[in-house]
Formats: structure tokens, sequence, C-alpha cells
């Protein structure tokens, strides 16, 4: 569960293990559809359709075919009245939308064309706004106005508050060996799922594994000078306490160019209090994370490789529960 680059940056890794013969594993992302900037608010505004931007990204890092029909997907319009800014894979979606009357109904069909493997769903059919209550008790509506605020976020909730999630969501959590949360922006990406009705509730009644991606960065505007734990207890706040029991975090250095780059910005890497996740009743799974690029990012074979762990320990705890064996959980990585 999840948003943004983060969401796709994990599909894109686990890919490969549902590539092989036979999949090794299966794959649903649910996505969350409060975006309202960029060329995915344009469409919304206009044509009042769920925003597109993020759902797209997902299906592209699940295509088989990463060529020709993923780059045409994730081209955007350079020039062009009423075109600029808008990426080719956004007006398809929003066009399958208007022929077939409904936004899932799109995504299913985009990708097949796309050949993804695994499945994707919007986190709900409704047409959702995010509000976040700040600090000083101001409102603020949207989420492009949310990540711009200057005040720390207080809480967030859905308008309408009351939207339900698709049938087969609910199914897949179900099912599942392991579910994550992230890695993605925590009040913007991850937390908006958990505030879909019925949603947290199937978290919870589920045996699979839960773990959450800890970001790697404070972001700015919404998550400066949080800890790993500041992170956990936002989600505990909004979904209740226990939902998860793994946190996964990152402890690969950061090299000195690219601090200096984001202390600019007065952005630092995350900070990792293990003591305090323990407490929690966390189990903490450490180790380097970091994609080698220009930006901050998770290197997608790293955290595909810790959710694939998961997942079989998530499979072996079924397997004990069917076989009346119960489910001792045991702990695959220590921390230095």
């Amino acid at each position: 569960m999840g948003g943004g680059t983060g969401l796709s940056a994990l599909l894109h890794g686990l890919k490969k293990y549902a590539q092989t013969a036979p999949p090794e594993i299966d794959i649903t992302a649910i996505v969350t559809v409060t975006d309202d900037g960029g060329s995915s608010g344009r469409l919304r505004r206009d044509f009042e359709v769920l925003p597109p931007g993020d759902i797209r990204n997902c299906m592209v890092a699940l295509s088989e075919d990463e060529g020709l029909l993923s780059r045409l997907f994730q081209y955007r319009f350079q020039s062009g009245r009423g075109l600029k800014g808008h990426s080719f894979g956004n007006l398809f979606l929003t066009a399958l939308t208007r022929v077939t009357g409904d936004f899932h109904e799109a995504v299913k069909v985009s990708s097949e064309v796309l050949r993804i493997v695994g499945s994707i769903y919007p986190a709900t059919s409704k047409n959702v706004v995010l509000e976040a209550l700040l600090e000083n008790g101001r409102r603020v509506i949207g989420e492009t106005r949310i990540t711009s605020s200057r005040c720390r976020i207080s809480r967030i909730r859905l308008r309408p508050g009351t939207c339900l999630p698709l049938p087969a969501t609910l199914d897949a959590i179900g099912k599942a060996d392991l579910i994550t949360l992230g890695p993605g922006s925590l009040y913007t990406s991850v937390i908006p799922n958990l505030l879909v009705e019925g949603i947290p509730d199937a978290v919870r009644r589920s045996q699979a594994v839960k773990a959450y991606f800890v970001n790697l960065m404070w972001q700015p505007c919404e998550t400066m000078g949080f800890s790993a734990s500041d992170h956990v207890r936002a989600i505990y706040d909004h979904a209740g306490a226990g939902l998860l029991e793994y946190a996964i975090v990152n402890t690969g250095p950061v090299r000195s160019s690219l601090r200096k780059k984001y202390a600019r910005q007065q952005v630092k890497p995350v900070e990792v209090d293990f003591e305090t996740l323990e407490g929690m009743g966390l189990h903490v799974v450490a180790g380097n994370l970091l994609l080698e690029s220009a930006k901050i990012r998770h290197n997608p074979d790293a955290v595909a490789a810790v959710a694939m762990q998961l997942a079989r320990e998530g499979r072996l705890r079924e397997l004990r529960r069917q076989l009346g064996m119960g489910h001792p959980m045991k702990l695959l990585w220590k921390r230095n």
C-alpha cells in the first residue's frame, strides 16, 4: 500500500519475482488517490476522474514490457495548448474512464495493455480530497496545499469521510502473506490508504506479516525532524496501535555530497531510534537500502529482497496455522 515514487520502486524490484515460471509471488498494489497537483490534478478538475498519476507509475513499474509501451505511458508533453505537462498515460487512463464509465475498469484495461504482472487497485473509487489539521489549529484542504504548508501536521482525514474500498482490495488483504506500507510520503501516500473505511480492520484481521518501510529522509513541510518511531506513531494515531510488526529502516551511509545538497533545504536522514521502535513491539529490519543516484531513493532490489524474505515468513506462518502448529515468529535480521 502506498503511492508516489516509493511504491513504484518497490513494485519494480518485486517484478522479477513475479516473472519466474511458475511465479514466486502474486503482487497486489493498493494506491492512494488523493493527488491534486500537476497533470493528475488538472485532469481531476476538468473531468472529475480519480487522479491517474500514481497508478500510472505503478503500472509502468509492473509492466512486462519496459520498452516502447512503458516509455509511451510515461511520455510527458513539453508543449501544446492544453497538453503541456500532461503524460500520455494519464490521458489514456482518463479517456478510458470516460469510455468505460469506471476508473477501476480503466485501470484493469490499461494493465492488460501494458501486460503488468499483478493487480493494481485504487484505495477507493470515491473522489476523495485530503484535509489536514495543522498544529496551529489551521485546516488545509488538498494534497498540494498540505505538502507546501510550513506548519507540522497534527492529523489528516479524507473528505468525504465515508468512502469504501473495492471488494477485491479487502479480498487481497485477507489472502496476503505480506502487507507492506510504503515507502512513500507519510501523510500523503501511506496514511491516506488507512483512512478508507474497512482497510485498517482488514489489515488487522489478516494473518499476513505487516511491515512498514520507513522513509529515508525528512520530507519538507511534512515530516521535518521525524525519527523512525515518529513515522510509526503517526500511522498508529490514524489507524490504531499495534497495526505493524516490522519496521524496515536504512542504515546505509548517505554520501557527503548528497547530505550537503539536502541540508541546503534543511532536510536530514531519518534517525533510526532502534530502542524506541523495539519498545513499541516492532522487529527492526536494518540494512543498506540506498540507491546510488543524484537523489536519495530506495534501492528497488534491496527493498524487494527484504519484502520477499518477509513474504516467505508469512507463507510459513500460514502453513503453521493450517497445520495447527501456531506461528512463532523468528527475527530474520539483527542490527549490527
